[in-house]
């Protein structure tokens, strides 16, 4: 199974990769792929140039075993439809089951996505639910997830898409915005982010407001 992590990784930094090795390990995915997003949808758009954001993904997964980045998105002009990506991807990976990685807040959100049904049929969910996380009592997600609900990893590996699973994960309070506020205001995010990420962040002297 192919998980894939999409998101704007401006910057990205260890709770994402936390993250993605969590459900790695714990649902035995054979690989993550980071898909950096080219035009936001449901959140901010991106500060960041497209070939830094990539840049930084490459160099905070370089040496990790399973973690790849995939540009597919940033070369598709337009918005960033999570269907489409997964259309994509079926077309590369044929016989492949896809695990589409998303947090508790994104998937209270689902049903405003793009065809949330068509993406259901093209791929596993796994939920990444954090300690104090609850399901939105949104009358579609609920009867989405009493329908497609499932435990057991095992079922997932024997079906090509259609469950969601709720994955408990332990709390890394760290965030994007966080980031880029830190170093708007001139202070340091060493130890939230890998080093090859501050190299490029320095180097390009990104977020300083």
């Amino acid at each position: 199974m192919i998980g894939i992590l999409g998101g704007t990784f401006d910057p990205i930094h260890f709770g994402h990769l936390r993250t993605a090795l969590d459900v790695m390990q714990v649902v035995g995915l054979d690989e993550v792929r980071f898909i950096p997003l080219h035009s936001a949808v449901h959140r901010d758009q991106p500060e960041t140039a497209a070939e830094l954001r990539l840049q930084m993904v490459e160099a905070a997964i370089a040496g990790q075993a399973g973690f790849v980045a995939d540009d597919r998105e940033l070369r598709r002009q337009g918005d960033s439809y999570t269907v489409d990506t997964l259309v994509s991807l079926h077309r590369d990976f044929p016989g492949h089951a896809l695990c589409l990685l998303l947090g508790m807040d994104a998937f209270n959100g689902f049903a405003t996505w793009r065809q949330p049904e068509k993406i259901l049929s093209l791929a596993h969910l796994i939920v990444m639910r954090r300690p104090g996380e609850t399901v939105t009592s949104d009358a579609w997600t609920q009867a989405l997830l009493a329908a497609n609900q499932c435990d057991d990893v095992r079922k997932m590996r024997n079906e090509p898409a259609g469950r969601i699973l709720i994955q408990e994960l332990s709390q890394l309070d760290i965030s994007s915005t966080k980031i880029r506020s830190l170093i708007a205001a001139g202070l340091s995010p060493r130890y939230l982010l890998p080093e090859g990420v501050m190299q490029i962040i320095d180097k390009n002297s990104l977020y300083l407001g």
